[in-house]
């Protein structure tokens, strides 16, 4: 598998129909369109390797999607839900 970043300036003509056939691959299993508007961060401006940045990003992205338990730290065996 291969991961490319790229920066598209979505206000120009170019950028707008890239990121429309970009849109286009969503929804397919062989490509995993991963979207952020924050910073690149560069492995030199961070002390956390880019592999626990990333992961914390899928993480993130797990939460909204609903596919993780967050416990309560004040009540852990309340949180999980045996089923």
């Amino acid at each position: 598998m291969k991961t490319l970043t790229i920066n598209i300036n979505e206000r120009t003509k170019i950028g707008k129909a890239f990121i429309a056939m970009f849109d286009s691959f969503k929804g397919f299993e062989e490509i995993e369109i991963i979207e952020t508007d924050s910073k690149l961060i560069k492995k030199e401006d961070s002390i956390y390797s880019l592999e626990f940045i990333e992961k914390v990003r899928k993480a993130e992205e797990n939460i909204k999607n609903g596919e993780t338990t967050i416990l309560d730290p004040n009540d852990i065996w309340g949180s999980i839900v045996l089923k």
